[in-house]
């Protein structure tokens, strides 16, 4: 099969091109080598039998001439940070993704794609699901609560709290019917996906939504800031650098291989029992960002005891950890553990060694943007 992926010099598609190729398919990869994430250009983990383009998503003639041929389409190209330049974050994301089945519909005799994937994200979930046990018995069992604002943040109070009886709600895992988007990069990756399964169904283009949760494995970017605790956590340790942790470490978080994700990109890919759905792609284990990171002290045999200041990311959840049921019954299963993607990624990171002013940038441009800010009280 001849199959398209977009933002294929990426984490996700360059390893799904790698096991695309393994199967006998015909890959060819779409980038832009976005400078926040390839700073350096073309990476040197490119697959050598994948075609590459270097292009842009909203250019209609580059699209068109990255579909030549295909039968499959993986729609994977994402902006992604925490900048506050909304429109870039619709325009990437969701204008892209009409443009995708705009040219299929319109052109149906030159382009036969038979099956379109697009990468959603855990985002679209906002907050998540909780649940107050102290009100369960008496009213609703779930409530799904809005983002927390800065009024809440700014007094070091990280939980959400019950507006009948206040006290602190639990987290409960959450399927694919929450849909609760609270900032930009979510609400632009909800569009995708309205735009994927409505219009997909609607012009018979067999259409499959992935919301991944926090990925995790070698291949991730030490440049971008969104990528998360795994690198910032990594590099720290490599030059030897207390880490930040946000709120009070106690955040739940949901990680899932890489490996585990390239599987569910495959099975649906094959399976039409998953077409015009939506499917959540994690872990199965819920971690604290405090315990997360003692396991990588651990697993990597470096102890540095992390700094908890009351700092906060603006717009970051409180926890957030997904029901993976609906892809299980399609015969997936997660097979690695945290413990191997710690192991792989930081193989990867001691073996392409970089500077130590990576986390320092970081750490100014969210400082400079006001994503970084700091409580009134430490916890």
């Amino acid at each position: 099969m001849n199959i398209l992926i977009t933002g294929g010099a990426g984490f996700i598609g360059s390893h799904t091109a790698d096991a695309l190729i393994a199967r006998g398919h015909r890959v060819r990869l779409l980038d832009n080598l976005q400078p926040t994430v390839h700073p350096k250009g073309r990476p040197d983990y490119l697959h050598p039998e994948a075609e590459f383009i270097r292009g842009d998503v909203r250019d209609a003639d580059t699209f068109r001439r990255a579909l030549d041929q295909v039968e499959a389409v993986y729609h994977l190209a994402a902006y992604q940070d925490y900048l506050p330049d909304f429109s870039t974050f619709f325009s990437v994301n969701a204008v892209s993704t009409a443009l995708l089945y705009e040219i299929l519909a319109a052109e149906p005799r030159r382009f036969k794609v038979g099956k379109v994937i697009v990468a959603a994200s855990q985002a679209v979930m906002g907050e998540g699901r909780y649940r107050c046990d102290a009100c369960a018995r008496s009213r609703m069992a779930f409530t799904y609560p809005d983002i927390r604002l800065e009024s809440q943040l700014a007094r070091g109070q990280w939980d959400h709290t019950c507006p009948t009886c206040g006290q602190a709600l639990q987290w409960q895992p959450s399927d694919e019917s929450v849909v609760h988007p609270c900032n930009q990069y979510a609400l632009s990756k909800h569009s995708q996906e309205q735009i994927a399964i409505q219009l997909g169904r609607r012009y018979d283009i067999p259409s499959t939504v992935m919301r991944y949760s926090i990925v995790q494995g070698p291949r991730q970017s030490f440049y971008n800031a969104y990528s998360g605790a795994m690198r910032i956590f990594a590099l720290s340790l490599l030059f030897d650098r207390a880490p930040t942790i946000y709120e009070d470490g106690r955040q739940v978080r949901d990680f899932v291989n890489i490996q585990d994700v390239v599987a569910a990109n495959l099975l649906v890919l094959e399976s039409a029992a998953a077409d015009y759905r939506v499917f959540n792609v994690g872990g199965g284990t819920a971690w604290t960002i405090m315990d997360f990171y003692a396991h990588m002290q651990q697993t990597v045999g470096k102890q540095l005891p992390p700094k908890l200041e009351g700092l906060y990311r603006y717009g970051d959840t409180r926890h957030i950890f997904s029901d993976t049921g609906r892809l299980q019954a399609l015969g997936w299963r997660p097979k690695h553990s945290v413990t191997n993607s710690i192991r792989d990624y930081w193989r990867y990171l001691t073996t392409h060694p970089e500077q130590q002013d990576i986390l320092a940038y970081a750490e100014q441009q969210m400082r400079r943007l006001n994503v970084v800010r700091k409580s009134g009280t430490v916890s």
